[in-house]
């Protein structure tokens, strides 16, 4: 077990709309088979994981825009929390167990996550 909780956030209609409205792909919310889980901090239960969601919600926000569209010029501007729930459907996972062998490495230096 590591010391850590997750999200799994999927799109909803709103976000659909905006992507679809950007390059006509007609995208929708099925075709997100494979969401994107983030490591949180732990929380204690469902109110302490909506508060840590709060504080960190616009990292998520940034990340799910980014991965359809890179301009940030062309995100929604002044994105809130109530926004953000509006856009996706979340999911808490409270138990993260490693049960790989080797370890956790960065993507983007290929060292060990201390």
């Amino acid at each position: 077990m590591i010391n850590r909780d997750a999200v799994i956030v999927r799109p909803k209609q709103p976000y659909i709309n905006w992507a679809s409205q950007l390059d006509n792909s007609n995208v929708t919310p099925d075709q997100n088979d494979e969401p994107t889980i983030y490591l949180i901090p732990e929380y204690t239960d469902n109110s302490s994981a909506w508060t840590i969601l709060e504080q960190i919600y616009n990292s998520i926000f940034d990340a799910e825009l980014q991965a359809w569209h890179t301009e940030t010029s062309d995100w929604p501007a002044n994105r809130t929390f109530e926004m953000f729930r509006d856009w996706f459907d979340v999911v808490f996972i409270s138990e993260i167990l490693d049960l790989g062998s080797a370890p956790i490495l960065d993507d983007t230096t290929n060292h060990p996550i201390d």
